[in-house]
């Protein structure tokens, strides 16, 4: 039996799956905020639930927004103020008696749409999540790359480059970003800074889907936007691109949902190529929100999952 844990700053959820990964049972609490020991308690209540429900100790996989680190099996998190710098992989697997398998969440959304079924054939993915924040993760050969330092797909700290620059505006403030560097990627391609530039440039404050409405009712403000942004987004992909050479692009988070991309980005991406790269394959996600447990539990496996299993 196979535990995957989606966490965040606002909720835990555990998905139990079998072997083939059908999904059994989830169950979904609050996040503890109060202290280290409360959310401790609450991932070893989950974990002693599920044992009790499916008579068996189960492999865990656990996804979290922040970079782990194997050594001292510690996780940095800006998104959950109570383990920051806590030893939860050790404390954990002393408490439940089992390894624990832990990484980024977008890490753990990349490595559950490579391992859709429609996605099984491609060896190199690349998975950006669109969201509140910009992520990523690296799936090469079905695994996930980590790097030395954990830091491996941390694309949304990638600085502004030429290309993107001479888009936006060689006077476009480089803001400082929560990583504490200023310029990065995702101060200005994800949904915060989708909206952020809208503001910029128009000096009125909307929320995306109202500028994504707008788009779509002929507004001449909304299209001008949506015109740099996916200029924007083409040139930035490009850029990892060149290091990942990826065969499938699978984006995720709520912009991942504006069909535009889709039609748009591949059409635009292709004046900022090597000339020896094709254009990749985007698409959208297949789980949506149910990929972050479902790319945790994949972690547990000790081998290549195509081994044995059947995906779907």
């Amino acid at each position: 039996m196979l535990y995957g844990f989606d966490i965040g700053g606002t909720k835990i959820e555990l998905a139990v799956f079998d072997q083939d990964l059908n999904q059994l049972w989830t169950k979904r609490i609050d996040t503890p905020q109060s202290s280290y020991q409360a959310f401790l308690d609450a991932m070893i209540s989950l974990i002693n639930e599920a044992d009790q429900r499916f008579k068996i100790k189960g492999q865990i996989g656990i996804g979290i927004p922040g970079i782990i680190n194997d050594q001292e099996k510690t996780v940095y998190t800006t998104n959950i103020e109570a383990v920051k710098n806590q030893p939860l992989m050790a404390d954990l697997e002393r408490a439940v008696d089992r390894p624990i398998f832990m990484n980024n969440d977008a890490n753990c959304f990349a490595l559950s749409e490579a391992y859709h079924k429609d996605f099984l054939q491609y060896n190199n993915v690349l998975g950006v999540i669109l969201g509140t924040g910009l992520g990523g993760g690296i799936i090469i050969n079905h695994q996930v790359i980590n790097g030395a330092n954990g830091c491996g797909g941390e694309i949304g700290h990638l600085n502004l480059s030429v290309n993107m620059l001479n888009i936006l505006g060689k006077d476009i403030p480089l803001t400082q970003c929560g990583c504490g560097l200023k310029g990065c990627c995702e101060r200005y391609l994800s949904g915060t800074g989708f909206e952020w530039l809208y503001h910029y440039y128009f000096h009125k404050s909307l929320k995306a889907k109202t500028i994504i409405e707008h788009y779509y009712q002929g507004d001449a403000n909304a299209e001008q936007h949506i015109d740099r942004y996916l200029e924007l987004l083409a040139a930035y992909l490009v850029n990892v691109m060149v290091i990942v050479d990826p065969q499938l692009i699978v984006l995720g988070g709520g912009l991942s949902n504006f069909e535009l991309i889709y039609q748009e980005v591949p059409k635009r991406i292709s004046k900022y190529l090597l000339p020896q790269m094709t254009i990749p394959r985007i698409e959208k996600a297949r789980f949506g929100d149910a990929g972050g447990a479902r790319g945790a539990a994949l972690l547990s496996l000790a081998k290549d999952p195509l081994d044995e299993h059947t995906i779907s």
